[in-house]
């Protein structure tokens, strides 16, 4: 195994973490630890970072995996792609429907409520897609 194949999985694993951490930690943190109000402002101006962070990990990783091992490789350029489609589709279309739901469109909340059904699925299989990756490199 190649240095930048070594370097492609270890940014996997970052990844992984990171998102872990996120999804264990700090968010259910957010939650409990703020009122309502002050919770939904700061995870809407933590999730573009959050976004960014999947990215900036997991383009370099699937770039630095695909020549050697192409199909990690694919499955990590996946969630990358998910993590831009989150960020720059479903997020503002969440934040929009979100204030409108806040001031009283059920239509609004509805549809933020699928939305963010959407979001979550995303977010679970990048999950499952980054420990698949990593299961698949230690058994090889």
């Amino acid at each position: 195994m190649d240095i930048l194949m070594v370097l492609g999985f270890q940014l996997v694993a970052l990844l992984l973490g990171a998102m872990l951490f996120f999804s264990v930690v700090i968010a259910p943190l957010v939650f409990t630890g703020l009122d309502a109000e002050t919770a939904g402002a700061f995870i809407r101006r933590l999730f573009p970072w959050y976004y960014l962070s999947i990215i900036v990990l997991a383009a370099p990783a699937a770039a630095l995996l695909a020549p050697a091992a192409p199909y990690p490789g694919m499955i990590i350029a996946a969630v990358a792609a998910g993590a831009i489609i989150a960020r720059q589709v479903l997020m503002p279309q969440l934040n929009r429907l979100r204030d409108l739901a806040l001031g009283g469109d059920a239509r609004s909340d509805q549809r933020f409520n699928q939305l963010h059904k959407l979001s979550v699925v995303i977010n679970a299989l990048q999950l499952l897609a980054l420990i698949a990756v990593l299961v698949m490199q230690a058994m090889a």
